[in-house]
């Protein structure tokens, strides 16, 4: 029983942690070009937080398991490279975005 609840309030946590598509604005698309600062490739979604122009922009990412299937390894995002990536704007967020794809190194990257 012990484990069993463990295991429900890791799944609860997990949920909470996961924000819905809703809250970026899909009619507002957008492309950014710029630095790398960071990166994370963790669950549920990796990011990058990409200087472009005078803004510093947190790029919501797929999770890394699709990242990592379709090409995107880890060592692509490390910091002070160039990425171009394509998405929508967060809501409420002015400095966040979601991205659908992203081009570093010359390579194109579908996310969803």
């Amino acid at each position: 029983m012990k484990r069993y609840s463990l295991l429900m309030l890791f799944a609860a946590g997990a949920v909470y942690a996961h924000h819905g598509w809703g809250e970026y604005d899909a009619d507002k698309a957008m492309e950014l070009k710029g630095q790398i600062l960071e990166s994370g490739y963790v669950h549920p979604h990796g990011f990058v937080k990409l200087k472009s122009g005078d803004q510093t922009w947190h790029v919501v990412l797929a999770p890394p398991s699709r990242m990592e299937n379709r090409g995107l390894a880890r060592d692509m995002l490390q910091a002070g490279g160039q990425a171009t990536v394509y998405g929508y704007p967060n809501r409420n967020k002015p400095d966040e975005m979601r991205a659908e794809r992203i081009t570093v190194g010359g390579k194109t990257t579908e996310l969803r």
